[in-house]
């Protein structure tokens, strides 16, 4: 059976072999020496049998694996450990081009860890300060991490946000998250129409302003929709007058 598969395979132009074992313990060893990408394995074999060779691979990188052998009802079982197909003996070249089709589409298809670093690169653009400043438009999304977990927030939900030491503090309804920033690149990353600096270290989201009072010396206090109240510096005075039309 191993002759007439390996004949079978050299005719592929893509397929190269790498290693051919005639017991479990060997065939351990041969994967976890060459590292291939697809382990096709019988059920039954010397020394141990498929499925335990695969609880030797635990723990590492698994290859595709395509079950090769003449007994149906370990089927199930088969895709539990997540076979990529399982072939019954004896089979055609017709079968196996089958099982190579799957194989093939499977191999183009990024690995999870690929998946993993992608997702990781996403979140760490997305908390960079510089996200979403360099083509001149405001981010859609903002991760912050929050007790081991990853959170994404839209700008659009935040009411003010504050500078605290070496970061910016986000409100967002009763809860506030830290992010590693400074105020100004945090400020390069927002929807300049809806967020207005009012202070050295505030910014406010304009939609959730619900008035103004004057104080002594020009400055405002700036009360928000659930109670909040800031306090907006003289000089900053001029920009929301002119985002509110000179009123």
């Amino acid at each position: 059976a191993r002759d007439r598969l390996r004949g079978m395979l050299q005719k592929e132009t893509d397929v190269q072999i790498a290693a051919e074992c005639g017991d479990g313990k060997d065939a351990v060893a041969a994967i976890r020496r060459e590292n291939p990408d697809v382990v096709f394995l019988d059920i039954q074999m010397p020394e141990m049998d498929g499925f335990d060779v695969l609880g030797q691979l635990k723990g590492g990188a698994l290859p595709r694996i395509v079950f090769v052998t003449a007994y149906d009802e370990f089927a199930v079982k088969a895709f539990e450990v997540h076979a990529l197909d399982y072939i019954l003996k004896p089979f055609d070249r017709e079968r196996l081009q089958k099982s190579l089709a799957r194989v093939r589409e499977e191999l183009k298809a990024p690995s999870p860890s690929a998946l993993v670093d992608k997702l990781n690169a996403m979140i760490e653009s997305l908390s960079h300060p510089s996200a979403g400043a360099a083509d001149g438009r405001p981010v859609e999304r903002i991760a912050v991490k929050l007790d081991g977990r990853v959170i994404f927030l839209r700008p659009g939900d935040i009411d003010w946000i504050e500078a605290q030491d070496n970061y910016v503090k986000l409100h967002v309804g009763r809860e506030a998250h830290l992010v590693r920033d400074t105020l100004a690149n945090f400020e390069t990353r927002l929807d300049h129409r809806r967020f207005i600096r009012i202070a050295r270290s505030t910014i406010v989201n304009i939609d959730r302003v619900r008035e103004m009072q004057p104080m002594f010396h020009g400055e405002y206090v700036v009360i928000l929709n659930d109670g909040s109240k800031l306090t907006m510096s003289r000089g900053y005075r001029d920009t929301l007058q002119q985002y509110l039309g000179g009123r």
